[in-house]
């Protein structure tokens, strides 16, 4: 699934789907405009996955020296480019590593 028809999906669904890993979660409802819900799901997650997607946040958020605590946690580089373009970053990267675990239902 490419970032695209993830964006697709999101569109055509309220919730995101429990099978879904937290990282990706996230992404879906920061894609819908809810912050706080995206925020809380990865708050308390300990996974890489979820300290990038945290890091996104608080960048989005302007919050950049929380950011930089996370992006370290995730082990990835701060982001300089776009927050639209860190979004496709990240769920590229996301949707690659859950392609064979996560089959959406259409």
């Amino acid at each position: 699934m490419t970032p695209k028809e993830f964006k697709q999906l999101i569109e055509k669904q309220q919730k995101s789907p429990e099978s879904l890993p937290k990282a990706l979660q996230a992404l879906w409802y920061d894609y819908k405009g809810n912050w706080d819900k995206a925020h809380e799901i990865v708050q308390n997650a300990s996974d890489a996955d979820s300290a990038w997607v945290h890091a996104y946040l608080h960048r989005k958020e302007g919050d950049l020296s929380n950011a930089r605590y996370w992006y370290r946690r995730s082990g990835k580089p701060e982001f300089y480019a776009g927050l639209d373009r860190e979004w496709e970053e990240i769920a590229s990267n996301l949707l690659i590593k859950v392609k064979e675990l996560w089959m959406p239902m259409n």
